[in-house]
């Protein structure tokens, strides 16, 4: 461990330009947590250098008046710190020896003298932590359990004699792995500092025999439970039903009396009838007294509005009242009618009188509050501003004031103290990238541009200029299709897709959310249903029509499309359509191009909800928006990126295209990483991903290319 030393919590060096090497070696902060005294936030940050091709990994804590930062450690297989005790004490996992975890206590005072609190036999995460006393406090966390409720540890899986897999029911395979026999489960126990040291007692599996997981698979994590004094609550998907077919989760209690004790009774549901679908988000009131969690109505359906329930008493649930007594869906309300928007997640103000909710919100991830004491409750108030919040903490005992992390298109992290009573003088305590300067962007490349869609409304989009863009000059175009279907580009940071990154290749970036897109309403966001090929391609006709004749400074004649997933079927879609033509070239990342394919998808839910029913009861559907079936209309040049580990879309979707653009001749070239998933999430990968893409549309709109291929090692043949 290294010594504490001090310095900026900020990035220190200015890029020339933007670009992929810079995008993907800076330093990458997590959120942080403030320390009850509000002085202080701890968080990580990673590293990465293309010289050394390695990371480096850091626990920080920021001082919140100076901004100065201190060190605490650099030992790269430290991580998840949290304050413990006293207002300098801290708490954070290491890995440990064969496959174990360490929990390490240290003081900022003294970070030398830092020790091992516990060990676990296994690997674990999302620590939670909760004051019983003076020198007690609770713990829970999760990590996969063997079927026989013991922690799973990878490194004592008994040796295989064969790679056979049998099952009997779905999910075979789900995101970019096999589903095996180990589930996720929840996990609590007692860290006692009575004797001078912390240590770690009794941790327990509080799912043990309940054939329950959480957090839910593949993305479920430190929202899907919270910890009281008293006990846990936590969402998990309903047990009853096929995993491929139903979205529909409960919302959990289990009673804790005693957390050096195995639970004494079994985990308790609240299951509302008007609410059958996706559950999440469950959290206590800052006393434990009350509750609150997300739910959806419709079962099969992953983004229906997610509903606030609101649960009063959960002692009152533990003594066996009926689901309709104990809780209640909020109804918020705004300007007299059903408020449409669709809570990401759901939290209490510190002191309990508030629910804070983070929303999409017309390309924005806003915090809203609305009043628990107000005689006719739910009017919805933003606390914060443009950008995308990333999480939400209490800064410190005794206040109402939230300490804020959040991302926007040029800056990677900022930290912000917001009172929800004067929303308006928000502080801004550290920006990563002092608001983009250090990547040489401003806020002022950003702008919206709205339009008319297909039928009666207005379809929005996010512009993103180039940093030296002059009205004196035309740019050519990046029409970006965004995934989903149901999602939207926001003002969020971004590894993976950063409008930043072509802007500052010479492009203007233009990011529309056409029908379908979430944070503009539910019903704009159902209308894709049944719909896939037809109203949002119809708005992103009109889009670039409206580009066309409204901004001088774009060369339409110079124009490229890029999309993923639902983005890249509607690359496909444009292959076999007249818009297709407008286009120089296209990129399709992990696209579909035979609808009936999906039957292969991990989540069957989705294509049966979004084309009517499964493919034997909904064949006219599924075939009407088919890309495959204009294949033959196929001209435009394009590259297809397709990974081996995409369970979501498997690569004989990205191999198909590529087939049919080579036999039907068009200028094409295939990319795969076989140890990506959907997503290029490796550096070294993500590189040689972005060199490609950037390569590949610059050729076409004449901009020189980003870098040479043949020096990132890329393994070519054909």
């Amino acid at each position: 461990m290294q010594t504490a030393s001090h310095g900026p919590a900020e990035m220190t060096a200015y890029a020339d330009k933007f670009t992929p090497d810079v995008l993907l070696s800076a330093p990458r902060r997590s959120s942080a947590i403030s320390d009850p005294s509000g002085k202080y936030a701890v968080y990580t940050v990673s590293t990465y250098s293309f010289e050394s091709h390695d990371k480096t990994s850091e626990i920080r804590v920021i001082d919140l008046a100076s901004g100065q930062s201190t060190l605490v450690t650099n030992d790269r297989s430290a991580s998840e710190p949290n304050w413990l005790g006293n207002a300098t004490g801290l708490l954070w996992l290491k890995k440990g020896e064969k496959g174990a975890t360490d929990l390490v206590f240290g003081s900022l005072d003294k970070i030398d003298e830092s020790y091992i609190a516990g060990n676990l036999p296994g690997s674990i995460s999302n620590v939670k932590l909760k004051a019983l006393g003076a020198e007690k406090i609770a713990i829970a966390f999760t990590g996969k359990a063997w079927p026989n409720g013991t922690l799973y540890n990878k490194e004592k899986k008994p040796k295989r004699y064969t790679s056979a897999r049998l099952y009997d029911r779905t999910m075979v395979r789900h995101w970019d792995q096999y589903v095996t026999s180990e589930k996720n489960a929840v996990w609590y126990g007692l860290l006692d500092g009575s004797h001078g040291k912390w240590s770690l007692q009794s941790p327990w599996n509080a799912l043990e025999g309940t054939g329950l997981e959480s957090p839910i698979p593949t993305f479920g994590g430190k929202n899907d439970f919270d910890i009281s004094t008293s006990g846990l609550v936590f969402v998990a998907k309903d047990p009853e039903l096929k995993q491929a077919f139903n979205t529909k989760g409960n919302f959990y209690s289990l009673p804790i009396p005693d957390f050096l004790q195995k639970p004494t009774s079994e985990p308790q549901k609240l299951e509302l009838e008007a609410l059958q679908g996706a559950a999440s988000s469950p959290v206590f009131s800052p006393d434990g007294e009350s509750a609150a969690f997300l739910q959806m109505a419709q079962n099969g359906y992953e983004s229906d509005r997610n509903r606030v329930v609101h649960i009063p008493s959960i002692q009152r649930m533990h003594e066996g009242g009926a689901s309709s007594a104990v809780a209640r869906v909020v109804p918020i309300e705004e300007q007299d009618t059903a408020w449409d928007r669709s809570p990401g997640s759901v939290s209490f103000s510190p002191d309990g009188t508030m629910l804070l909710l983070v929303v999409e919100d017309q390309g924005d991830d806003v915090l809203f509050k609305i009043d628990l004491t107000a005689s006719s409750v739910g009017h919805p108030h933003a606390v914060t501003g443009p950008g995308a919040i990333s999480d939400v903490q209490p800064l410190r005992k005794g206040s109402n004031e939230l300490f804020v992390s959040s991302t926007n298109l040029v800056d990677n992290s900022v930290y912000t103290i917001v009172d929800p009573a004067q929303p308006t003088r928000a502080r801004i305590v550290s920006s990563n990238s002092r608001n983009g300067a250090s990547f040489g962007l401003s806020s002022e490349q950003v702008s919206d541009m709205w339009f008319k869609g297909a039928g009666d409304y207005q379809v929005h989009a996010l512009v993103v200029k180039p940093s030296n863009f002059s009205e004196d000059h035309t740019y050519p175009l990046a029409y970006l299709i965004h995934g989903g279907p149901q999602g939207a580009w926001t003002r969020s940071w971004s590894t993976r897709w950063n409008p930043a990154v072509f802007a500052e290749q010479g492009y203007v970036v233009i990011c529309p959310n056409p029908t379908g897109s979430t944070g503009y309403g539910q019903v704009f966001t159902d209308a894709i249903t049944e719909s896939w090929g037809g109203l949002p391609y119809e708005d992103l006709v009109n889009g670039f029509e409206y580009i066309k004749e409204h901004l001088a400074y774009v060369d339409t004649d110079r124009a490229v499309a890029l999309g993923a997933s639902y983005g890249g079927y509607m690359m496909n879609w444009f292959q076999g359509h007249p818009l297709g033509r407008a286009f120089k070239a296209l990129v399709c990342h992990d696209g579909v191009f035979s609808m009936a394919n999906q039957i292969s998808s991990d989540e069957q839910w989705f294509p049966n909800h979004d084309q009517g029913g499964p493919y034997w009861k909904s064949e006219e559907m599924w075939e009407r928006w088919n890309p495959a079936r204009f294949s033959g209309n196929w001209s435009t040049p394009m590259l297809v990126i397709h990974n081996e580990l995409d369970y979501r879309l498997p690569i004989s979707e990205g191999l198909a295209m590529f087939n049919v653009l080579q036999e039907r001749g068009i200028q094409s070239r295939f990319l795969t990483f076989n140890d990506e998933n959907h997503w290029v999430l490796k550096e070294e990968n993500s590189l040689v991903w972005h060199t490609v893409v950037l390569n590949w549309i610059n050729k076409f709109v004449g901009l020189p290319p980003y870098k040479d291929e043949e020096a990132l090692g890329i393994e070519t043949a054909g």
